[in-house]
Parts: structure tokens; sequence; C-alpha cells
């Protein structure tokens, strides 16, 4: 019994020794790592500067003829002569196709008959009439006669101008659906006609640019198959903003005398502005989408900073920025994912 008695200090004090090194270990460890967080971040960043832009944008539109209508026939009948070739140039007021109209040419002839007889009455009329032979009540009726006749013969003429189809401007005519011999109405689609030189093109901008366009503006077209490039101009605005898109409708006119551009197609449009002096221009990639638009991440007073900002203009490697910032912030550029506001930064500036 008294040698336990004594041997039991000793083990405590032992257990003690072992201890102490250990709690001091644990304290020793938590000092150095508090130190390692509180280091700024190293990251890139650009200093915001006013610098000249190019204001171009891009949308797509459509080729279109600069006139094109279906070709049909104002009087009913049968088709006597058809005068054009599929896929021909035609000239304006050229005959294309001529309906029957035998009846109408053998009424005509029979009124160019009664007009000479009518005339040459008249005529006896008037010679009495100067003489006071007769009255000027039966001279009215001998002229007026004249005139009826004429008049019918107008008639004439101009029905027999419906029973003959006329190329309305100069084009290009397309496949035709009725052939010689056959009965066509008004309904009756003929063929088409187009006019390809020059040639308009539809397309839409945003609506924040309607108060920049103008007309005479120069637009650049390409197309991806066939490889085209092509010129032109705006000469039309739509007057109205389309509420439902937002956008702006406009027309551009460009010469296509090589007729190697087809109405129809889809091409890829560079709207140019007037240049802008002052833009402030950041890479694309410090640009943030968030739920409310858009951010970017400044360093200001050495920390990490986030500001909403507004944009415009992109390029293939940057974003115009229209309200947000202003010269002399340092936008970051890399770290975007690891830094949080109010953390410390130090930025390398390219």
């Amino acid at each position: 019994m008294p040698t336990i008695s004594r041997i039991a200090p000793l083990i405590a004090v032992y257990a003690c020794a072992l201890l102490i090194p250990a709690c001091g270990s644990k304290n020793n460890d938590a000092g150095p790592r508090s130190g390692i967080q509180s280091e700024p971040m190293s990251v890139d960043g650009v200093v915001v500067t006013p610098q000249p832009l190019d204001n171009v944008v891009r949308s797509s539109g459509t080729v279109l003829p600069s006139e094109s209508v279906d070709l049909v026939t104002e009087a009913a009948g049968r088709i006597e002569r058809i005068s054009f070739h599929e896929g021909s140039h035609v000239r304006k007021n050229d005959i294309l196709v001529k309906i029957n109209d035998d009846d109408l040419q053998a009424q005509l002839r029979k009124t160019e008959l009664q007009i000479q007889l009518a005339s040459d009455q008249e005529t006896r009329q008037q010679q009495l009439f100067d003489k006071n032979a007769i009255s000027k009540e039966q001279y009215d009726i001998a002229l007026n006669q004249v005139n009826t006749l004429k008049a019918d013969r107008d008639n004439l003429l101009a029905a027999i101008r419906k029973r003959e189809v006329r190329a309305p401007f100069d084009g290009i005519i397309g496949l035709r659906y009725v052939s010689e011999g056959g009965y066509v109405s008004q309904t009756t689609r003929i063929a088409s006609i187009q006019k390809v030189n020059p040639l308009k093109v539809d397309f839409a901008i945003p609506e924040k640019y309607a108060d920049q366009v103008a007309l005479g503006d120069r637009v650049q077209f390409s197309s991806d198959e066939p490889k085209l490039e092509f010129a032109g101009k705006v000469y039309a605005i739509e007057p109205r903003i389309d509420p439902s898109m937002g956008t702006l409708q406009l027309r551009a006119l460009c010469d296509n005398r090589s007729e190697k551009v087809t109405p129809g197609a889809y091409v890829h449009i560079e709207l140019r502005l007037k240049q802008i002096p002052d833009a402030l221009m950041v890479p694309s990639q410090a640009v943030i989408p968030v739920l409310k638009g858009q951010t970017v991440l400044v360093r200001k007073n050495g920390v990490v900073v986030s500001v909403p900002v507004k944009t415009g203009i992109r390029t293939a490697t940057s974003v115009q920025i229209t309200g947000g910032l202003s010269p002399g912030d340092t936008v970051l550029t890399t770290g975007i994912m690891q830094a949080r506001p109010g953390m410390p930064v130090t930025v390398l500036v390219k």
C-alpha cells in the first residue's frame, strides 16, 4: 500500500509533461494559418480609358428584289401567243402574253367605219350651220354622234389592251405556268417577274440604336453560300419600333449589276454608324452576367468591389460600358471566380 501511494503522483506529473508539448504545438499551428489568409490575391486587370470606337451594329437580313409581281391577265380568254422564254430578261412594256381578241378587233373595225361616216356627216352639217341653213341643235347632234363613237373606240382599245399581258418593268421572267391555247382567267398565275438590279435588303436593329441610324448610312452585306460580299445604303426606315421584338426595321438598296446575288438569300449585315470618340471598353471576360443585369469587379482602396454596369456595343474581344464605370477605374480580368467583394487584391495592370 505505501508503494502505490508514492507511484500515483509520479504518473500524474508524467502525463502533464506529455500534454504540455501537444497543447503548445496546436497553438503554434493556428498562428501561421491566419497569416496566410490575410495575404492579398494577385490578379490581372485593366485601367479603363476613353478610346475611339467604330460604331458597328451587326444583324441579319433577307435579300428582296426591288420589284416583284405575279403576272395575271385582266380579261379571261384563250392564250393566242406567249412571247417570252422562261428565265429571260424582258423590257418594260414588252408584250409577254396575248389573249385572243378577235371579237374586239371586229368591233373596233366597225366602230372606225362608223366614226368615218359620222365625221363626214358632221363636216356637212358644219358647212350648213355656217350658212345658217340648219340650227345649232342639228349641228350639235351630228357632233355628239362623232364624239360618242370615238368614246366607244377608246373603250374597245382599252378592252383590247386588257387582252395583253405586258412587262410592268425591266426584269427577269421566272417559270411559266400556262401554255398557248390554254384558257386563263383573272386568277390564273401566268409567271412571276423580278427586278434584281438594284436589290433591297430588309433587316432590323435593336431599338437603342434608333436615334443613331440615318438615311444614307453605309451597310456591308455578306453571305455564306455562295461566299459574297457587297455594300449598300439605308434608304428607308420604318417610322415605328416593333413593340413585340424591340427592334427597328430598316431597308437598304444595293447594286446587283452582276446578278450574282439572288433574291431570298440570307445575309449577315454590318451597319456602320457614327464613330464614338470616347468609348469605355473592357475585355469581354470581365463582364459578369447576373440575375438583374451585368456587373464587373473593380479594385477600389485595395479591395474588390462589385459594380453594376450597362453595356453597349460588343466587338470580338471587348464590350462597351455605357454606365457604371468612370475613366481610371481598374477592372479585374482574371481571378473573377475566386474574388469576392471586400477581398484584398493586388492587380497587375496589362
